[in-house]
């Protein structure tokens, strides 16, 4: 029995004793009844004792030395601007990380002459392998990705350390960014042009097929539109069924045609005696101008000087790239003479243009 568990016996039999002594006081026990109590008191804590004694084993308590561990050497180096492949082609990230290893522990290891090229290829490998799952988007939260990942001790693929990574960081280069901003605005310009091309289709649709589908429909749309205003809406039928007429490219119904503020008119229609508005003038032409000229000069249509002042005209025109307008005052003129008949003698010479006066 130990210290404590003796302490603790003693202390029950005194306080068992005072509340024997109590209760025999109180209830007025006989005179022989006090020694017989003291001798319990007595011989009970001892035998407590003795059969504690002989159950307690022979077995001495033991203490075992407690040893602390070897404390583990790490050692760190750092790893800056590696480019990582995505998902995509042509797209990289572009990865920073410290990267932390220590020596594995087993028997048979060899020394490792540059344990930090063992520790980076390891991280790498895991970070590539992680990396080239992603699309080039999602860079932050590939970085939150691969910080969870890397950073647990693990083993190269040689067994002979184990690493890890932290303060890691990854991003997309510049250009590649501002490329997929752009495409990504692209996307969205496109999906916003797809849903107006939609509306647009889903409403020449829905006027096409249901409003405009025939006068009838298109007067009913028509009144609801105006709050059931039947008056403005029979005021308006001419115009609905023009509408309707144009949108289904047929002819307005007979019934309707009374109903047109201006009746077209049909065939063999007899004439009312108006007379159809004049075409608009015509501008004058160069040949019109000179022959204004002739005639202030007091040159009549047989006279010969219009032919050939009309041929002078007509190469000074040339010499300027203007001719159509020389043809045209060539043709006005001086037209092309028939061919005279052959009597065997040789047409006069063309006179040349006449001498210039001083």
């Amino acid at each position: 029995m130990t210290t404590a568990r003796k302490t603790t016996a003693v202390f029950l039999t005194v306080l068992c004793g005072l509340l024997l002594t109590i209760v025999g006081l109180v209830q007025r026990w006989p005179g022989w009844t006090w020694p017989a109590l003291a001798v319990l008191l007595l011989v009970v804590p001892a035998g407590v004792f003795r059969v504690a004694s002989q159950r307690r084993g022979p077995v001495p308590v033991s203490f075992e030395e407690q040893l602390t561990a070897a404390p583990v050497e790490r050692t760190e180096c750092r790893v800056n601007r590696v480019a990582l492949p995505s998902l995509w082609d042509d797209y990289h990230f572009v990865f920073s990380a410290t990267v932390r290893w220590c020596s594995a522990e087993g028997p048979g290891r060899g020394t490792v002459l540059n344990p930090a090229g063992l520790a980076v290829d390891a991280v790498l490998g895991r970070a590539r392998a992680i990396a080239e799952k992603r699309e080039p988007g999602h860079a932050s939260l590939l970085q939150h990705e691969l910080g969870g990942a890397l950073s647990r001790m693990c083993p190269d693929s040689t067994g002979h350390l184990r690493a890890m990574a932290e303060d890691i960081s990854l991003t997309l280069p510049d250009d590649d960014q501002e490329r997929l901003d752009r495409l990504a605005g692209i996307r969205k310009d496109e999906a916003v042009w797809e849903h107006q091309r939609k509306y647009e289709q889903s409403k020449r649709r829905y006027l096409g097929e249901d409003v405009l589908k025939d006068t009838g429909s298109a007067v009913v749309w028509w009144l609801t539109k105006n709050d059931e205003h039947v008056a403005k809406t029979v005021a308006d039928l001419p115009l609905l069924a023009q509408l309707t007429s144009a949108a289904n490219d047929t002819d307005i119904p007979e019934r309707l045609l009374e109903m047109l503020p201006h009746r077209p008119e049909e065939p063999g229609t007899p004439d009312t005696g108006t007379e159809p508005a004049a075409p608009p003038p015509r501008e004058p032409s160069a040949a019109d101008h000179l022959s204004g000229f002739f005639e202030a000069m007091g040159f009549t249509e047989d006279d010969d000087r219009r032919a050939m002042l009309a041929r002078q005209f007509s190469r000074l025109i040339e010499q300027h790239n203007r001719h159509e307008t020389a043809e045209d005052l060539l043709r006005r003129f001086d037209p092309p003479r028939p061919p005279a008949p052959d009597t065997g003698t040789e047409p006069a010479p063309d006179p040349g243009p006449p001498a210039e006066t001083a």
